[in-house]
């Protein structure tokens, strides 16, 4: 420890001298010419990071999503069966109904509740402690669910999706935070994409298992909701072995020299060769040390936050209401009309599960190669395009044989550039826009309005859908078009930047003109 206390105090002198006189090589640092020429690539430790919230936590969160939709009708059957046998009521099928929604929908609330505390727990137990507790509560849900038979208990099941939800909020906050802050700028939007593509996975991975010749049958599902657990078991102990985020070390705890240590380990370099890095880090610091402690209710009332606020909450809220889940809901009926069987289109509909994996994939390695504004927008306005093809198509679809075919090429074209921008991007853009202080409680915001945009699409859509049809793509396009508007106007680019430069470009709110 007392290494590297000289060399702590050399940087901040430094900066400090810096700062003070403004020297040319300071703009430069700011410009990101510097960081341009910073050590650091995937390590064996970057990457068995990735690998660990991917798997471990995001994956999870995916699979509950996905999960719960086949078997239904055989859940809603021992739910109906285990009140009448507990409680002695025979359920009606509008009361029946209702319990099935709640056993859906607490999965949401838990969702948002998690999204809420993610930003205090990060702060308080640091970014791999928050994660570790999602890991706990998943594998709490597991236990619930395996039990759920045994003791015959609609109570316990509602309890399990609760506390998996609780878990998955917890997940979608801290997995861009964490993943972000330990990886080096150049690969910055690469790690941000590993949250988007666990959760994709996670989807596949529960539709297959949930088939009814996997483990969708009547002695199998409580096992199948439990199946993600073995990786949340993983991923915690692996969480030990993983090191601390070196910003919130070194920015929100002031603890210096362990946040070089586990820098170094991250990159798997010496400390010389780490000075940009380190220098970048005791910016923040400075910066950090002049304003009190972010809470929730100063994000929100701060000025200069509430652009960059804004368009996180945007990003996040339209993700689902570009219609990705409506897509997925009229993916079989689309397969079928285009002359598929039952068989071929449930097939087919996992096919478009495995198109949205691979464009998580493919999102790896592009979001170093491009600006994220630019896939964002190019992703809004292809998707927009692709959903208004599929409104017109589905209204036509018996006046030409092509109507079906063209159906299906305008919902696997939807998938394929929702992937490019609009899945992955808003998970990450928090990171990059806010700077460490605020940023937890900004994320936690952001993943709020994710949840609350995926509340609102699944409580909103059947009923929509039913009374207007297929114009129903025609709102979820122009929520898009908005979506892309006031991104086109105000989301500065982010790619190659510092998140302080990045924050310096919109503290203006609307009267910022960051492009």
């Amino acid at each position: 420890m007392e290494h590297y206390s000289v060399a702590e105090n050399d940087v901040t002198e430094s900066c400090l001298d810096k700062a003070a006189t403004i020297l040319p090589m300071d703009s430069r640092q700011m410009n990101g010419h510097k960081s341009e020429s910073s050590p650091g690539g995937w390590s064996p430790l970057l990457i068995l990071a990735g690998a660990t919230c991917c798997l471990g936590s995001a994956l999870p969160t995916g699979y509950n999503i996905g999960v719960i939709n086949n078997p239904a009708d055989l859940m809603k059957t021992f739910c109906n069966e285990s009140i009448q046998a507990r409680y002695n009521v025979e359920l009606s099928k509008g009361a029946l109904n209702v319990v099935w929604s709640t056993v859906v929908s607490i999965f949401l609330i838990g969702g948002v509740t998690g999204s809420l505390s993610a930003g205090w727990l990060a702060d308080k137990l640091g970014r791999r402690g928050a994660l570790a507790i999602g890991n706990a509560l998943a594998i709490l849900a597991a236990i619930l669910f395996l039990c759920v038979k045994a003791i015959n208990s609609v109570e316990v099941l509602m309890a399990g999706r609760l506390i998996v939800g609780l878990s998955a909020g917890l997940a979608t906050s801290l997995v861009p935070m964490y993943m972000t802050e330990t990886a080096p700028l150049k690969l910055r939007g690469a790690v941000g994409v590993l949250c988007q593509l666990g959760i994709t996975g996670g989807v596949l991975v529960g539709q297959i298992l949930s088939l009814s010749y996997t483990l969708g049958t009547k002695e199998l599902w409580h096992v199948m909701l439990a199946a993600f657990s073995p990786l949340s078991l993983i991923s915690l102990g692996l969480l030990y072995v993983l090191p601390e985020s070196p910003k919130y070390l070194y920015v929100i705890k002031g603890r210096e020299g362990d946040a070089i240590k586990e820098l170094s380990r991250l990159r798997n370099l010496g400390r010389s060769i780490l000075d940009n890095e380190i220098a970048n880090l005791d910016q923040e610091a400075i910066a950090a040390k002049r304003t009190s402690t972010w809470t929730m209710a100063r994000v929100f009332k701060d000025p200069t936050l509430r652009l960059p606020l804004i368009l996180v909450c945007a990003m996040q809220a339209g993700q689902q209401l570009s219609g990705i889940n409506a897509i997925f809901y009229y993916s079989n009926t689309i397969y079928t009309e285009a002359g598929l069987g039952v068989t071929a289109s449930e097939y087919a509909t996992l096919g478009t599960g495995v198109i949205n994996v691979t464009m998580a994939l493919i999102a790896v390695p592009v979001m170093s190669l491009f600006g994220r504004r630019t896939l964002f927008l190019l992703s809004c306005y292809l998707a927009a395009g692709f959903l208004i093809v599929s409104c017109i198509s589905i209204i036509f679809i018996t006046a030409a044989a092509a109507m079906p075919w063209l159906c299906l090429i305008a919902t696997l074209g939807y998938v394929l550039v929702y992937g490019l921008g609009l899945g992955p991007i808003p998970y990450f853009i928090g990171s990059e826009l806010f700077d460490v202080g605020p940023r937890p409680a900004a994320m936690a915001l952001g993943s709020v309005s994710n949840w609350g945009g995926n509340f609102i699409v699944g409580m909103t859509f059947p009923v929509v859908e039913h009374a207007i049809g297929a114009y129903s793509f025609l709102i979820f396009a122009g929520c898009t078009l908005l979506l892309a508007l006031l991104n086109r106007i105000y989301l500065p680019e982010t790619r190659g930047k510092s998140t302080m430069e990045i924050a310096a470009t919109v503290t203006r709110g609307f009267n910022s003109r960051p492009n």
